[in-house]
């Protein structure tokens, strides 16, 4: 619609953004016409006529089968689109169009904003089906009448009331119709569904909805009167209402197709069943965060146990060999530490990369430094955990053994890098680069068959677990460079 209104049109921006809430609004027209609607705007030259917006009802059959956004229609064409912009008024044609044998009865209603008519609304009702209207049907069309009329005088839709209309009720959900004193003259099947299910036991025809509908919710207080004032219908607004049984939706729109308040509609929509399953996944998510929480404090108190055993050991490589334990653990404790604070089993795992990186600095002889480029994304729990111990056994690695004594006086730089590849889920790769400026690997190295246990397990994990590949190969100009590439999910 943006692009149609500026290129064919003179409107501003704010008469856009004025058809924009109607457009938010106006499947309930629709609904309650049985009717498709299109807006025409006047072109710049006021010669013609564009199509903007398109809406097909819910509740009847179409009267287009084709997509009429983008159409231009010469002024003159259309009888009625002329006299309701040119006199600012509802306008209605006596006998129907035929259209592919399928009679259509045509009006149309101005759109105004502050006075002035920014295009027209045709509303076309496929009469193939016609029959003897229900009382519902008869309260329907009413409803639309005064909607209509409210649109023409420039009252509907409600500024800065944008809905969503996803999330709203719809007028199938349930219609109640009131009077201007906020008692029900009408209430559809489903409506009284609703009310039943939040725990009436009566009819809700004669009843004062605001009155009826505190008495079920259990609050008290000044919470009631401003319930009371909602169900009544006096200003639009929308509220969910929780009796001892149920749970109902409510959305309430002033009627006010002269200027003056006739009445109110109400829609509803027994939300019950959607919120118990809500709170049942906020409570199984709840869960398996506290999972997360407790197995990364059984982690960490792991890894302090082996931090004490090695401290009481005499030999020096027993106690590096538990320091290294302690940090496979922490790194996994890392993981486990992230998924406690997000609602879904995925991690950012950039920052899961910086503190494994902080941690494994600890051990880094002399002046070296550790820092990462670029970003690992959004990672699921499955990879993420096997990818942080993959991670802390490289860097360990690099950290104890491409720098020592005499190389660059024990200093250097260790580098991590990664990039995303692939879009689509089959072919989403991750690209891991781990590279140093030490001493380099000795003559004869081969990362495939090295019987160290730090190796041992980056195989492991990456080929086994992950899916991936891993080799060691010598950095330029000097130096040792580790690629890891293993599949992943793509980032959202």
């Amino acid at each position: 619609m943006n692009d149609l209104v500026r290129q064919h049109t003179a409107l501003s921006e704010t008469d856009l953004e004025w058809l924009h809430l109607l457009v938010s609004e106006w499947q309930l027209l629709s609904d309650l016409s049985f009717a498709d609607l299109v807006l025409w705007v006047p072109t710049l030259d006021g010669a013609r006529y564009v199509s903007v917006a398109q809406m097909r009802p819910n509740t009847g059959p179409t009267s287009y089968q084709d997509d009429m956004v983008g159409h231009l229609v010469p002024r003159g064409r259309r009888p009625l689109l002329d006299a309701a912009l040119d006199e600012g008024r509802i306008v209605r044609e006596g006998d129907p169009e035929w259209r592919e044998e399928v009679p259509v009865r045509v009006e149309s209603i101005p759109v105004r904003r502050e006075g002035r008519v920014l295009g027209v609304i045709a509303r076309n009702t496929n009469l193939l089906t016609v029959r003897t209207p229900s009382r519902l049907e008869l309260t329907y069309l009413q409803s639309a009448s005064d909607l209509a009329q409210m649109i023409a005088a420039g009252s509907f839709p409600f500024p800065g009331q944008q809905v969503d209309m996803d999330a709203s009720p719809r007028v199938g959900d349930g219609l109640i119709r009131l009077d201007a004193e906020g008692v029900v003259t009408y209430a559809s099947p489903n409506a009284l569904s609703a009310y039943h299910r939040l725990g009436l036991a009566s009819d809700l025809v004669g009843q004062h909805l605001g009155n009826a509908t505190a008495e079920l919710a259990p609050s008290r207080g000044p919470v009631d009167e401003a319930l009371v004032k909602l169900a009544s219908g006096w200003a639009p607004r929308e509220t969910e209402v929780e009796g001892s049984t149920g749970v109902i939706q409510l959305r309430a729109i002033p009627l006010k197709p002269k200027g003056t308040r006739i009445g109110s509609l109400v829609l509803c929509r027994d939300v019950t069943e959607l919120r118990r399953r809500e709170r049942e996944l906020i409570t199984k998510d709840a869960t398996i965060r506290e999972i997360h929480h407790r197995v990364k404090n059984n982690l960490q108190t792991v890894a302090a146990l082996l931090r004490l055993q090695a401290r009481r050991m005499d030999s020096a490589q027993g106690r590096e060999a538990l320091n290294e334990a302690v940090r496979r653990v922490g790194s996994i404790a890392i993981v486990h530490e992230t998924l406690s604070q997000n609602l879904d089993e995925r991690v950012e795992f950039d920052e899961i990369a910086d503190r494994v990186i902080a941690m494994v600095a600890e051990i880094s002889p002399g002046n070296v430094a550790c820092r990462r480029t670029g970003r690992f994304g959004i990672l699921d729990a499955e990879i993420a955990t096997p990818l942080s111990m993959v991670l802390t056994e490289i860097l360990q690695n690099a950290l104890e053994h491409a720098f020592v004594q005499g190389v660059q006086g024990g200093g250097g730089t260790v580098e991590v890098s990664a990039t995303r590849t692939g879009s689509r889920r089959d072919d989403a790769r991750l690209l891991i680069t781990v590279l140093d400026d030490g001493c380099g690997l000795p003559e004869g190295f081969d990362p495939q068959r090295a019987g160290n246990l730090g190796l041992q397990i980056v195989r492991t994990l990456v080929e086994g677990e992950l899916g991936g590949t891993f080799d060691m190969v010598a950095g330029e100009p000097r130096g040792t460079k580790v690629v890891l590439d293993v599949p992943v999910s793509p980032q959202k």
